[in-house]
């Protein structure tokens, strides 16, 4: 997975559609699936051959799903991509697991990236899978940065028959996979929301420079994940104005659920954003107002000493002839008289409320 604002960019120099995997170095095999199925059946394998991919699917003998776990193997990528007619362009954004999310039209298949976003609440970090979807006619391609996803849902849908799922057709899937990233969104917005407000309590009790660190990194990934969820929300609005024919008008209804979904995502990112930048804020005032705390009670202190060292200082000089200097009861008369001017300080203190 892909760490926040980690760069990772297309090579140097390289042409346009030049097909190099930019991400985590990995040599795990790439592993791929297929699900088909129609309204009756379904049928579950994985594949050991790309001879067996068959992008030539009209959609009228049930739909088919290809998973792809791993786009780190630049050359297997260009042989699927060489199956399906992909153009050189797409398979270089799949293999860019920088790429930020968009959707494109080519006529005959749209191609959609989007990031699948995990938060860690221990490390109180984001982690971002990248994932490409290709929507044919009668098929899906999907292809993962990792084994992990949260496609599971979907599946489990797909293997009982609930739902539309088994109904409806390619498009339908593709909407079906998107709206799953989009509702782990919330998931993530929910984990994000109780730290911040746990944060939140602290900033208010017993704020430390610990606190102070956990804010900064709530921000920064709060900022993160509104980069992922921004243009994504452009996607999904392109999709359902696009008009193209892979795309039945029955789906079109519920893509337009999907941008309300995320509208509402990126809403309560911003919302949490200003919240932790409110945070900031309340810290900043706290340890402005303990330092005052402190200066008041220093000044408070300094202010009481400082005609006890007048009368101190006075009755130390070396001269032979003093008020009371040898009288019985000179030291303790000034011992008292001191007592007195710090206990009428302390009152007048007390009286203008600064203590």
């Amino acid at each position: 997975m892909t760490r926040p604002f980690e760069h990772r960019g297309k090579v140097a120099g390289a042409s346009p559609g030049t097909v190099v995997y930019v991400g985590e170095e990995k040599h795990d095999p790439i592993t791929i699936t297929r699900i088909k199925y129609d309204g009756t059946s379904l049928e579950e394998r994985v594949l050991t051959d790309l001879n067996e991919l068959a992008p030539s699917c009209d959609g009228t003998s049930g739909v088919v799903w290809y998973n792809v776990d791993g786009v780190h193997d630049a050359q297997l990528l260009e042989k699927i991509g060489d199956l399906f007619g992909l153009h050189s362009l797409v398979v270089e954004d799949i293999v860019n697991t920088a790429q930020r999310p968009k959707m494109e039209d080519f006529g005959n298949y749209i191609f959609l990236t989007l990031k699948m976003i995990v938060y860690d609440r221990q490390r109180r970090e984001i982690d971002a899978e990248h994932v490409s979807l290709i929507l044919g006619r009668g098929f899906v391609l999907s292809f993962l940065e990792d084994s992990g996803d949260v496609f599971e849902p979907v599946r489990v849908r797909m293997r009982a028959g609930r739902g539309r799922l088994r109904k409806e057709g390619a498009d339908y899937l593709a909407y079906a996979l998107v709206d799953a990233i989009v509702d782990h969104y919330f998931e993530v917005l929910e984990a994000l929301g109780d730290d911040i407000e746990a944060v939140e309590d602290e900033v208010v009790e017993v704020p430390t420079h610990e606190t102070l660190r956990t804010i900064h990194v709530l921000k920064r990934e709060l900022i993160y994940l509104r980069r992922a969820v921004w243009p994504l929300r452009e996607a999904v609005n392109s999709l359902l104005k696009d008009e193209s024919e892979l795309v039945a008008d029955s789906t079109r209804v519920f893509l337009r659920d999907l941008y309300d979904h995320a509208v509402h995502v990126l809403d309560s990112v911003e919302t949490l954003r200003d919240i932790v930048s409110g945070m900031l804020d309340v810290y900043l005032s706290s340890a402005s107002n303990r330092m005052n705390q402190v200066m008041k009670v220093l000044t408070v202190m300094s202010s009481i000493f400082i005609p006890l060292t007048f009368i101190v200082g006075v009755y130390g000089m070396n001269f032979e002839y003093m008020p009371e200097l040898k009288t019985p009861w000179g030291y303790p008369a000034v011992l008292l008289l001191m007592a007195t001017v710090a206990g009428g300080l302390l009152l007048m203190f007390r009286r203008k409320g600064w203590i």
